[in-house]
């Protein structure tokens, strides 16, 4: 996992908090040799920059994408990822090209796709010829 360089850990503010011995055992055995620490702040600041902003808001309620990056190239995700890695499945529809995450296929817009949501709060891209549980 990538986590982005926000600052010294000697720049950030002491927090406590309760874990359950599962969850923190479970943190460890994911987060590998970045600790189990960082991961946790990873996945925080991932939540806190998916939030919708009041900026963002339309006046009717909705919400408005932020504008789009370099369009052409497709996001990179670890090539490492497997079908165990996925803890939910949601059919959807290519907006973008899309390429999936376990086996490479591509996926062009407006093809039928699933999202996987992975184990650190990330929705992948999938494509149809996966193999999702329930279907």
């Amino acid at each position: 996992m990538n986590t982005p360089k926000r600052g010294s850990t000697s720049e950030m503010q002491v927090t406590s908090i309760r874990l359950e011995a599962e969850l923190k055992e479970r943190l460890r055995e994911i987060s590998g040799e970045q600790g189990y620490q960082t991961l946790i702040r990873d996945v925080l600041w991932r939540f806190v920059e998916r939030q919708v902003r009041p900026d963002e808001l339309r006046h009717d309620g909705s919400w408005q994408l932020p504008p789009k990056e370099n369009v052409s190239t497709l996001p990179s995700y670890p090539s490492m990822f497997s079908i165990s890695d996925i803890r939910a499945t949601f059919r959807a529809v290519a907006q973008q090209e899309q390429q999936c995450v376990i086996t490479g296929q591509l996926i062009r817009p407006q093809q039928p796709m699933w999202l996987g949501l992975t184990m650190t709060g990330d929705m992948v891209p999938l494509s149809c010829e996966m193999t999702v549980y329930g279907e």
